[in-house]
């Protein structure tokens, strides 16, 4: 797979679209309350700058089993993404980047349409004892009527889809 550029009437659609949550940006900091919060690390056994390259170049998401269609082959500050799987087409914005020396990712923010409301973070940390370290954290609650039927079923998936994105990296 690789990523395949949006049209840019779609790419220019996404970019204007109102984020679906008030949020924005909360990945960074203290998760909000009310939400489905997860959070979780891996050590890699990539090397930093590798993992940083596959990261912005949507691989994460593709190695997950997700069709990507980004308004850029790159992650930037302000790219619109559309996850594609089967018929569930998951539109995304990012939200911001890091990039500091040590940490390396970015996240994104939920638009009307994905399943979802809520924000997804995608960081990598070169650690001290020079380790890489990758981390996903999450904040989401229900957007349409299927999910809030799946319940159950949603988290589920949810959770495997963390693991995937996890374990596109190692």
């Amino acid at each position: 797979m690789t990523v395949q550029l949006l049209p840019a009437a779609r790419a220019d659609a996404l970019k204007s679209a109102p984020f679906t949550y008030a949020e924005v940006g909360a990945t960074a900091g203290e998760l909000p309350a009310g939400y489905r919060t997860i959070s979780r690390r891996v050590r890699l056994s990539t090397g930093f700058d590798e993992a940083v390259d596959r990261l912005f170049g949507w691989q994460v998401q593709e190695a997950s089993g997700f069709r990507v269609l980004a308004s850029s082959a790159r992650v930037e500050s302000g790219s619109v993404v559309e996850l594609r799987l089967g018929p569930i087409k998951v539109p995304c914005r990012v939200v911001y980047v890091v990039d500091e020396p040590t940490r390396q990712g970015f996240a994104y923010g939920t638009l009307p349409g994905h399943p979802e409301r809520g924000e997804e973070a995608f960081v990598l940390d070169r650690n001290d004892d020079g380790t890489v370290s990758f981390t996903v954290t999450a904040f989401s609650r229900h957007a349409t009527l299927l999910t809030k039927l799946g319940g159950p079923f949603g988290r589920l998936a949810q959770n495997l889809v963390t693991e995937r994105y996890l374990g596109a990296l190692r």
